[in-house]
């Protein structure tokens, strides 16, 4: 929520717009709420809950997981990691690997 506050401050401070009222976790310490609902407006997100989240652990999967792991697991990783990716289940497999291993683990 921070990380959010502090770049739409960012872009309210790079068009112009001046600052008015505090926010707290905000590194520059201020931030215009008029400019914020103007970048909500165009963004149009909720700034205020937001459906992603890294997960803490990058997985630890072989090459030989990927090319056993049922579909169902391999498109939970990929959603996980918010990727998203259509195709046959070998297409799936391949694309896991390519994003999650390095090139000579493949």
């Amino acid at each position: 929520m921070a990380l959010i506050k502090w770049f739409l401050n960012s872009a309210c401070n790079i068009l112009g717009y001046p600052t008015e009222e505090k926010v707290e976790g905000n590194p520059n310490g201020d931030v215009n709420n008029k400019c914020l609902n103007n970048l909500k407006e165009i963004i149009g997100e909720n700034t205020s809950s937001y459906e992603f989240q890294m997960p803490l652990h990058y997985p630890h999967y072989t090459k030989s997981d990927y090319e056993k792991m049922e579909e169902w697991k391999v498109e939970l990783l990929l959603k996980e990691y918010g990727l998203s990716f259509e195709g046959s289940l070998d297409e799936k497999r391949r694309f896991a690997m390519g994003a999650f291993l390095w090139p000579d683990q493949y």
